[in-house]
């Protein structure tokens, strides 16, 4: 009797260590993080990595299929899931339910809850509705979607879309419990939900494919999904949501995130359509262009999602609250120092992309079926492309700095010029440039969406103090040209010294040149005093090394930015 006394206790201690190491767990995730730029360090990181296991899935693509049709079907038949998504989601939480749920939750968080459950069921049904009457037309669908397909393609396309129907549903609940999370600057968690999505894609592709043919590409998809959703269940319950099926229309809240999506929405109809009309485009030019298009793309969006959409992300929520406190000024102040800091980062990532486009692209995706024909064209579309960085990544903060603001009209009517200018020139120069003209035409109309944008924020808000951003650019600017120089000196002769036949050199070549560069880069802004190499060294050290106690006084959020 006794033995079993003490084996009872013995498992419920058992039990008891197991419980309290999954609530440690669960913890370790759920922290709140207090300023944009841990927000940032966080989002970065996790960013880095995120398109680091892309980057790994789309070499996987390419070694397996090459630029060729396959790819183009996988391509193509993502276009109408993700266009789902975007419209009915992303509107909805980026524009409208994250703003009012941050603003709830200072005063009531029965409502907060009540509105959250009534976004899930609405947008659920929503989606629900959508897909079954997209899954039924498909077939029409994308024969528009891609006139330059063969039937077999169009075949393909039409069986992966139908089954990627099942992602939009997902991501639509993980989002929203994404935009809890935000709100609650719970960041981790939320940073690693495309990792596991990209995971399950590549899931898809090694093991799935060769049971499944190119049904198992769209299998990834859903299973990257479930991921993307499932990490996120614990954090999100413990926060205290209870799901409760509601349809609260008389709310006002409600009504206010129904007002505020749909103008963000139409927004983003005008970006999907115009990856829709590039979609379009490319299946005109010939086999393999789509898959180019996206390759080359999915490479320059590295930079501007560790960068660019980091620093948007993570400066949202401070800037919503700001907003609805009316401090403006205090906005402005953290807005300045956020955009400082993205040109800061993205200048010599731009000079690396553009001198080392070849090497990055060899390197990232030179395997098995892709040849070095795809290569080059893979390069020079890249190059087109990085012309714009820095656009498209100062992008993303201005447009939640208008949502921030409760104005999403202004960024929709911009949004509808840029996506015209791109459509416009993009017919125009693919018969000039070929595909590398999409690419021209993106980052032109980018340039010219980021302008408006500026301008009408400033106007809004009032000045910037762009004197003393034009003084920090000056100061970037001569440190961006020397790290050019240096790269060129030191890129070309390393040709000669390694083998540039073999992946190993081509590594070699670009690596040595691309970390010369960035520590040449950092060595002059530093001798430059430039105040953003300065507030980056001093963040870091108050981030992660924290020696001793020192005593600095009141930090604001544009100190640690």
């Amino acid at each position: 009797m006794g033995n079993v006394y003490w084996s009872c206790n013995l498992n419920n201690i058992h039990d008891i260590h197991n419980e309290k190491k999954e609530t440690i767990v669960i913890n370790f995730f759920s922290n709140q993080t207090k300023t944009i730029t841990g927000a940032a360090i966080i989002l970065g990181a996790a960013s880095f990595i995120s398109r680091l296991i892309g980057i790994i899935r789309d070499r996987i693509f390419a070694h397996m299929f090459g630029a060729g049709a396959e790819l183009d079907v996988y391509y193509a038949a993502f276009r109408i899931p993700d266009l789902v998504y975007n419209l009915v989601i992303v509107g909805a939480i980026s524009a409208g339910f994250i703003p009012v749920f941050t603003k709830l939750l200072s005063k009531n968080k029965k409502e907060a809850w009540l509105i959250t459950n009534g976004i899930i069921n609405l947008l659920g049904i929503i989606i629900i509705a959508l897909t079954l009457i997209l899954y039924y037309f498909a077939p029409q669908i994308i024969s528009i979607l891609v006139p330059g397909f063969t039937d077999a393609q169009l075949a393909n396309t039409i069986m992966l879309t139908r089954i990627m129907f099942l992602s939009p549903l997902i991501l639509g609940l993980s989002s929203i419990v994404s935009g809890v999370l935000q709100s609650f600057k719970c960041f981790l968690i939320y940073a690693l939900t495309p990792i596991l999505y990209n995971f399950g894609i590549i899931i898809g592709a090694i093991y799935l494919v060769p049971h499944y043919g190119l049904k198992g590409l769209a299998y990834g998809v859903v299973i990257g999904a479930l991921l993307h959703l499932v990490i996120q269940l614990p954090s999100f319950f413990k926060y205290g949501f209870k799901y409760e099926f509601v349809l609260p229309f008389q709310n006002k809240n409600l009504r206010e995130i129904i007002g505020t999506m749909l103008p963000r929405t139409l927004g983003l109809a005008t970006t999907q359509l115009n990856l829709v009309a590039i979609t379009i485009l490319a299946s005109t030019i010939g086999t393999g262009s789509v898959a180019i298009f996206n390759l080359a793309n999915n490479i320059q969006h590295f930079p501007i999602g560790i960068i660019g959409i980091s620093f948007a992300i993570a400066a949202f929520p401070t800037l919503s609250e700001l907003a609805g406190q009316n401090k403006i000024d205090k906005l402005i102040e953290n807005l300045t120092h956020t955009i400082r800091q993205i040109i800061f980062f993205i200048i010599p990532l731009t000079i690396i992309f553009l001198l080392l486009r070849a090497q990055i692209v060899r390197v990232l995706l030179g395997s098995g079926n892709f040849t070095w024909s795809d290569t080059i064209i893979t390069s020079n579309t890249l190059a087109f492309f990085t012309l714009s960085l820095a656009a498209q990544s100062l992008i993303p903060l201005f447009i939640r700095a208008f949502f921030a603001l409760k104005d999403t009209w202004t960024p929709f009517l911009i949004g509808i010029i840029s996506s015209l200018i791109n459509i416009i020139f993009g017919i125009y120069l693919k018969e000039k440039l070929g595909i590398s003209g999409l690419a021209l035409a993106f980052s032109f109309s980018m340039t010219v969406q980021v302008a408006f944008l500026w301008f009408l924020l400033r106007q809004k808000i009032g000045s910037f103090n762009e004197s003393n951003m034009l003084y920090s650019l000056n100061k970037i600017s001569v440190a961006a040209i020397i790290m050019a120089i240096f790269i060129q000196l030191i890129k070309t002769p390393l040709a000669y010294m390694v083998d540039m036949t073999k992946l190993w050199g081509i590594m070699t070549q670009g690596m040595v040149a691309g970390i010369s560069g960035l520590i040449i880069y950092s060595i002059i802004c530093k001798l430059l005093n430039l105040e953003e190499m300065n507030q980056f060294q001093a963040s870091l050290k108050h981030k992660f090394i924290k020696l001793g106690n020192v005593t600095r006084g009141e930090i604001t959020e544009a100190d640690e930015i």
